[in-house]
């Protein structure tokens, strides 16, 4: 596309933008992901704030705004925009959300806009002029969204209310976007706040359940797409993008094996269910079944990621579905944060309707030695435990005395010291 003259319209400047981009040897790999949605120039869309807003597929920007801003600048606007649709956002973090949507944004916010920022030291996109207003701390480097908002629902929670609004830290400072950039100062600007985009969460939440299949396909078919082309022309694109790729657990699958591993018995065999030790070398054997299985341990944390839509009654119900194959004596839930909230116990008969009976209780902070504490002091000895959380806590792993498999959502950087792991997404659910 060519561009004569100097007085560019919003729409051709945002598609300069995306030309600039997309011959970026960095950013080859996201190719694929600028593509996807519509991209448009409406006032009436982004008339809260007058300045861009996005779905988590489509992208709009305010007239004005595009106009206010530089070349590189600009970029790192529609860049933004885009990493919100690379990391699904909208629909990963619609919990924090609904629990905090001011917060929620905040945290999206930082995560994309520190790593733009880290990765544009040349100048070719910046977070200068009128982005200032945005939320890029450096004290969060690292973390993802979800880290990030804990950290300001700890520190709203500890001032007293909504507390002062996290300024940007570290920015680089303002400058003709076109050179080198100015060095950080390591200081916070003087934003308001309030960040440079709005987020859309209504229409991402309206979307039908297949918009939503086909949308995540497309990106990661993007990603792919996308990594293959940077392969190709040996720019190695973005190395973010590696941790997109990889390939995810069915976390339905590992949660069966590990119950059937640790509580399955040897009383009787059936051939009904092939024994999976041996189905990988081609031997079809019998999985033995014990009618002596003891009790199994769920616990669940109650901070809020447990809460986004259908994690809890999807978990149960898959619980409940293993334990109607090997009929533990009793099933203990227990919900926890810093102390134990809640405790239930379903016997054999009972176990049929623990999904409709169960009373999720907590909310506080994340420590699960107080379950440990809570099973030994009422003389609870599971053959295994399962545990349900986002895994950021506030103390150790703990000890247990017995198998333990973690169900940890959206936090791949967690590493439990003890006993096996799953990670899952609440996508998955």
């Amino acid at each position: 596309m060519l561009f004569i003259g100097k007085s560019l319209t919003p729409e051709q400047r945002v598609s300069k933008a995306i030309v600039d981009i997309m011959a970026n040897g960095k950013y080859v790999a996201l190719a694929g992901v600028l593509m996807i949605g519509k991209r448009s120039i409406d006032a009436d869309k982004t008339s809260r704030m007058k300045t861009a807003c996005t779905d988590g597929k489509n992208e709009f920007y305010h007239p004005d705004f595009v106009n206010a801003l530089n070349d590189a600048e600009l970029r790192f606007l529609v860049l933004h925009e885009n990493y919100h649709k690379l990391y699904r956002h909208l629909e990963t973090w619609r919990w924090m959300y609904d629990e905090d949507g001011p917060l929620a944004n905040q945290a999206c916010d930082h995560v994309i806009n520190i790593k733009l920022s880290d990765d544009n030291a040349d100048g070719f996109a910046v977070m200068t002029g009128e982005l200032l207003k945005g939320f890029c701390d450096f004290r969060f480097r690292g973390m993802d969204a979800a880290q990030v908002y804990k950290l300001l629902k700890k520190e709203k929670k500890e001032g007293g209310g909504e507390g002062k609004p996290q300024q940007s830290q570290g920015q680089p400072q303002d400058g003709d976007g076109e050179g080198k950039p100015q060095q950080s100062q390591g200081q916070p600007q003087d934003g308001d706040g309030t960040g440079f985009d709005e987020h859309d969460w209504d229409a991402a939440k309206n979307m039908t359940a297949e918009e939503v299949r086909e949308l995540a396909r497309e990106i990661d078919e993007a990603i792919r797409q996308g990594a293959l082309i940077a392969g190709k022309l040996g720019t190695g694109g973005n190395r973010d993008f590696s941790d997109l790729l990889e390939p995810q657990v069915n976390w339905r699958e590992e949660l069966r094996e590990f119950i059937n591993s640790t509580c399955s018995g040897s009383d009787y065999s059936t051939w009904r269910r092939p024994n999976r030790r041996f189905v990988a070398g081609g031997y079809y054997m019998p999985s033995g079944i014990s009618e002596q299985v003891g009790d199994i341990a769920v616990l669940i944390d109650t901070s809020g990621s447990t809460y986004a839509p259908g994690v809890l009654p999807s978990f149960l119900s898959e619980a409940k579905s293993i334990c109607d194959t090997v009929k533990p004596q009793r099933v203990h839930i227990i919900y926890w944060d810093t102390k134990v909230c809640g405790a239930e116990v379903y016997t054999r008969d009972q176990q049929a309707n623990m999904i409709n009976s169960t009373q999720p209780k907590g909310g506080g902070g994340t420590e699960i030695e107080c379950a440990i504490a809570y099973m030994a002091e009422h003389n609870i000895k599971p053959q295994a435990s399962i545990v349900l959380t986002d895994g950021y806590l506030g103390g150790s792993w703990g000890q247990w005395s017995c198998p333990v498999l973690w169900c940890v959502i959206d936090n791949k950087s967690a590493k439990p010291s003890v006993g096996k792991v799953v990670h899952i997404k609440t996508g998955d659910f």
